[in-house]
């Protein structure tokens, strides 16, 4: 058996395969496997997948979306680790060597991820937040409380236990971009997380992912958020810190439901934010603005 299960997620990057490929036969650590999970591909990256011996191709005969298609490499890898990658970035060659020994070494550990840079279509880096954030990152250890703030987890850089998914279950398929934000949520309230500050994961931006469609990563945001809001009441007993992480979730939903024009049900997550933490300064000036300000003066607040 392959210690890794490469989960290499294919649809309509033909352009880009081959580099990220190339980038997987010269990792350090040789002991693993790769998927190609094709999901639809009309653009020749069926064809070229085919060609390749050392890829376990699987070409889906319908579009089962970005999770869908990564519960479907799960159940039919084989390795005791799992590690996510994307068609269109690059790995450096000792991602897998430096995550696999940092799985070995922590028990507690149920998920590793890398610190790595953005990337254009020639691979050069891009400084700055090309996305309109800067690479995100954790700290080592409990990330739970850290994560419920947004994700701060690329997903071509993760590597997780196998056996986690026997906690927290598989990826939810029904998400349309915060599906993995949705998974490392789970994995961390479980387990911890370790971060290895190298750049060793290089992600690509390009006009057509799914993080630029704003409207559908925000209805992802509210169901994440909606679920965190369903076991603030038992989880903010464990300690203010827990109190203050449900109280920002709380004021998030506050936000979210104003910009839809919902003052209602506005007011009453930011009144929830304010029951967890009376001094949140910003939930309570919010609160105000859903009697005072109409909605497009609101949004423009961030």
């Amino acid at each position: 058996m392959p210690k890794v299960s490469v989960l290499l997620t294919s649809y309509n990057h033909r352009d880009f395969l081959p580099l990220a490929v190339e980038s997987l036969r010269a990792q350090t650590f040789k002991d693993f496997e790769i998927l190609a999970l094709d999901d639809g591909s009309t653009d020749g990256s069926r064809e070229w997948i085919a060609e390749q011996p050392d890829l376990i191709p699987h070409f889906h005969p319908k579009n089962l979306g970005t999770y869908g298609n990564l519960n479907f490499g799960i159940e039919h890898s084989k390795g005791e680790y799992i590690a996510v990658f994307n068609d269109d970035d690059l790995w450096g060659p000792e991602k897998l060597a430096q995550q696999v020994q940092a799985l070995d070494s922590n028990a507690k550990a149920g998920l590793v991820h890398t610190a790595g840079w953005f990337i254009d279509d020639q691979g050069n880096e891009i400084p700055g937040a090309p996305l309109g954030f800067p690479w995100p990152k954790t700290e080592s250890g409990d990330v739970y409380l850290d994560l419920m703030e947004r994700n701060k987890i690329i997903a071509s850089s993760v590597m997780f236990r196998r056996s986690i998914t026997e906690k927290v279950g598989l990826f939810e398929p029904g998400f349309w971009g915060c599906g993995d934000w949705d998974m490392w949520l789970r994995i961390a309230q479980v387990s911890e997380v370790v971060h290895i500050d190298q750049p060793l994961t290089f992600y690509r931006v390009h006009p057509n992912q799914a993080c630029r469609f704003e409207d559908r990563m925000n209805e992802d945001g509210v169901v994440i958020r909606t679920k965190l809001a369903k076991i603030a009441d038992e989880m903010a007993k464990i300690s203010a810190r827990h109190q203050q992480a449900f109280a920002h979730n709380f004021a998030c939903l506050g936000t979210e439901m104003m910009w839809r024009g919902n003052r209602a049900e506005a007011r009453r997550n930011y009144l929830e934010s304010l029951r967890l933490n009376p001094l949140r300064f910003k939930s309570i000036l919010r609160l105000v603005a859903t009697y005072v300000l109409p909605t497009r003066v609101f949004k423009r607040l961030g």
